[in-house]
């Protein structure tokens, strides 16, 4: 972790990325709201199972004019107002063949954005090859953002630990421990709080463009029961409504609960720890337990710090800073009244 090794509770699995996703799986995604792709299928019907073996997209304008150099057959293709012109062009003059070339590349699959439907010869050509021709009403901007976005999720790298994930006060709480060290425990005592559940148990991280980890569950099926040692498997949302469950959530602070050990010196000031997940670093705290502390409310308090980091303030930074100002006025004061004793002294001399 932050020393560059896992602890042997914590990794339990890593994928690169998706092995398999098909155009078919592309259509069928369960997006919500302001993610939602509208993708129909409009030919190549046969080309659903093609495998999407890759995040990049392409828009194949040169291609269309002729020029292949460096074009990325592999890609899905994004044809848009301009590219749908230029083909009605080709088309009206019987110039087929950058069309022909471009169906003898292996391609995902071609999406029309807006309200363009591509001519039976095009549909012809996407049935012969196996190429799905997918369409959206939306505009290219809006479509493209959330096909990027989609696609980076999907072929993220990803692990999965052993911890509990909840969100605190708006924070992804990443909760860590050796096993029976209480991380179900504690976090049903913050949902009792009005806190929200995003996994138990196994937590399955996402890195995002090499930028943030998204937490969710392993099985979504599962990822909101928890098992609690002397009562059994509670289901989450039957107990507490929809209201204390997400989906998935990004982890933006590592809690790791241990034993507390005597022997060893833990931090008063808040010295700065991370943790590494995915080569992506976030901030960590270590909680040490022992009976009689309310290992809950110092979560809260930890999430609502890292709130306050979040928007510029450091209470550790502050502290130093007030500690160094005392300082710097008690040492000039004892220097004054240093200065005054010798005068003083030479002047009775």
């Amino acid at each position: 972790m932050g020393n560059g090794a896992f602890p042997f509770f914590i990794m339990l699995w890593y994928n690169p990325a998706m092995s398999e996703f098909t155009v078919l799986d592309l259509l069928d995604l369960d997006l919500k709201e302001h993610n939602l792709l509208q993708l129909t299928c409009i030919a190549g019907r046969s080309g659903l199972s093609r495998v999407i073996e890759n995040s990049k997209i392409s828009r194949p304008g040169l291609a269309l004019t002729g020029y292949f150099t460096g074009f990325s057959g592999s890609s899905i293709q994004l044809i848009g107002r301009g590219e749908e012109a230029y083909i009605d062009e080709l088309e009206s003059r019987n110039e087929y063949g950058n069309i022909d070339k471009l169906f003898s590349y292996h391609m995902p699959c071609i999406i029309f954005i807006g309200d363009y439907k591509p001519s039976d010869h095009f549909k012809e050509l996407a049935e012969k090859n196996a190429t799905a021709i997918l369409a959206t009403p939306l505009e290219s901007s809006s479509f493209s953002r959330r096909l990027y976005s989609m696609l980076d999720e999907v072929f993220a790298e990803t692990m999965t630990i052993h911890g509990v994930l909840v969100e605190v006060f708006g924070i992804g709480v990443l909760i860590t421990g050796h096993s029976g060290v209480g991380k179900s425990e504690t976090a049903l005592e913050l949902i009792e709080r009005g806190h929200r559940l995003i996994s138990d148990d196994t937590v399955k991280l996402r890195n995002i463009s090499d930028n943030y980890l998204i937490g969710s569950g392993e099985n979504p099926m599962l990822a909101h029961h928890m098992e609690i040692r002397g009562i059994g498997i509670i289901n989450l949302t039957n107990l507490f409504g929809v209201g204390a469950i997400r989906e998935k959530k990004q982890v933006q602070l590592s809690v790791c609960l241990e034993e507390w050990n005597s022997q060893k010196e833990y931090d008063r000031i808040g010295d700065s720890i991370t943790d590494t997940f995915l080569g992506i670093t976030i901030p960590k705290i270590v909680i040490p337990v022992r009976p009689g502390r309310n290992i809950p409310m110092l979560i809260e308090t930890a999430a609502r710090n890292e709130r306050l980091k979040k928007l510029g303030y450091y209470s550790a930074k502050e502290f130093d800073q007030n500690v160094l100002k005392w300082l710097e006025s008690e040492a000039a004061r004892k220097m004054y009244f240093s200065s005054d004793d010798i005068g003083e002294s030479d002047f009775d001399q």
